[in-house]
Order: C-alpha cells, then sequence, then structure tokens
C-alpha cells in the first residue's frame, strides 16, 4: 500500500500569521484595483458632476439639479437631451440642451404659430415643453439645414432659453458634447 503526503515548503503554509497577512494584502490590492477600474470608468466613460445652471430647461431639468451623463453613446437623436462642453458655444460656459435635428435635417420654425419643424414635419414637443409652442424670434435665418457631424439644440423653456436659435450657441458640433443625459441623480423628489 502507498501512501501519498504532500509537503508543503510555502511559508504561508507553515506559519498561519504569514498566511492571514498574505490574503489580506491580496484583498486591499482587489479593491484598490477595483477602485481604480470604477474610478477611471466614471472618469472617462460617465460624468456625474454636471449640475444644471439656470432655468432654460425647465420644468423638467431645474437649476441645481444634478445629472448623470453618458460619454458613451455618439448617436444623437431628436429628443436626447445633451450637454455640450463650455468650448462648443460662444456662451463659453456649459450648457444643458435638448437635441431637434442632427446633420442633413432642415429646422424650421414657425414663429407666429410656434411650431417647429423638421425636414417639413411639425415636431410634437408635448412631452417636454411647457405650452409646446416656440415663439421668440432669433438671429438664425429659418429655415437652416444642419450640417453634417452637428445638432440643432434648443431649451426646454424657450421664452429664457440661449440655444441653436442664437448665433452665440449656433449648430454645435457633436465634438463638443459631453454626452446624453440619462438620468436625474438629485433632487430626487425635484
Amino acid at each position: 500500500m502507498v501512501v501519498a503526503v504532500a509537503v508543503s515548503d510555502s511559508p504561508e503554509e507553515r506559519d498561519p500569521a504569514k498566511g492571514f497577512a498574505a490574503g489580506c494584502f491580496e484583498c486591499v490590492e482587489e479593491l484598490i484595483t477595483a477602485f481604480i477600474a470604477v474610478l477611471l470608468l466614471f472618469v472617462f466613460l460617465f460624468r456625474l458632476n454636471i449640475v444644471v445652471v439656470g432655468p432654460s430647461m425647465e420644468p423638467n431639468y431645474r437649476e441645481g439639479y444634478r445629472v448623470f451623463v453618458s460619454c458613451l453613446d455618439r448617436n444623437f437623436t431628436t429628443g436626447d437631451v445633451v450637454v455640450v462642453d463650455a468650448d462648443g458655444t460662444r456662451l463659453k460656459e456649459r450648457i444643458i440642451k435638448r437635441v431637434i435635428a442632427t446633420g442633413g435635417q432642415t429646422v424650421d420654425i414657425d414663429f407666429d404659430t410656434g411650431v417647429v419643424s423638421v425636414d417639413g414635419k411639425p415636431l410634437d414637443e408635448s412631452a417636454y415643453i411647457r405650452n409646446g409652442i416656440t415663439k421668440d424670434r432669433s438671429d438664425v435665418s429659418f429655415p437652416c439645414t444642419v450640417p453634417a457631424g452637428h445638432v440643432f439644440v434648443l431649451g426646454d423653456n424657450r421664452t429664457v432659453s440661449e440655444d441653436s436659435r442664437s448665433r452665440m450657441v449656433g449648430m454645435i458640433d457633436s465634438r463638443y458634447i459631453i454626452g446624453k443625459v440619462r438620468f436625474v441623480l438629485s433632487p430626487f423628489g425635484g
């Protein structure tokens, strides 16, 4: 009869205290690695430090709301709420606006009726516009076609919003869009 006996030369197996210390070190090392991975994820893919400033997106996004922004999806469509970097406009401040049209689409605003049309079709903005109309005149001529790689944006509170109707903002080069607003982080109760 042959009996196999395992013999270990590992210091951890000879001294239980060293085995415990090595296990703790490994656990701390894994926690630090996970923390760095999450930190990098939030630095490059998501933004949590975006705060709504001003009333231009009311009633949906009020001043002081902190929003969660995803930097992953770069395919912007009508209705997306986006954050534009300060260098993307002549305002030199970060803005939050709603995408109305993308590259190649034609925007028209009938300031008498307040209807916004894209490619000849009136937009149904009842889900996010309080009074559903856009009557404030602008210094941009309409209809206008959005250049490739750009978007046309409007604030939800059209009477106070500085947006693509103004040459101070104009058509937004998509490279200056930080990302899409996914949801409000705070205040939760609104």
